[in-house]
């Protein structure tokens, strides 16, 4: 079963991305935007994603780095979300095996 800190914490993740991306929106909402700042805008969850993320390209837990490599191979191939699920799939289960 999962532990109650890790649900709260994926669930608190999961509402943080969803916030930024429509805080701007909403800051905005009376506004033209240019195709620029539309642009900006949906990849403010990217942003928060990587952030989460760079710690890891200095771990020293192989797991960690083997599924930051298939991340990154999924990232030049698929979009946003298949790469997340990607990543978070292969590193749970190399963390498992390892």
């Amino acid at each position: 079963m999962i532990d109650v800190h890790t649900l709260a914490t994926i669930l608190l993740m999961a509402l943080t991305t969803y916030l930024t991306r429509i805080a701007g929106y909403l800051a905005l909402r009376n506004r033209t935007l240019s195709p620029r700042m539309k642009a900006v805008l949906e990849n403010v969850p990217g942003c928060v994603l990587i952030s989460v993320i760079a710690p890891r390209f200095v771990s020293d837990q192989p797991a960690d780095l083997l599924g930051l490599a298939i991340t990154l191979l999924a990232a030049t191939r698929l979009g946003l979300l298949p790469t997340v699920l990607i990543g978070v799939a292969s590193t749970g289960l190399l963390r498992h095996l390892m």
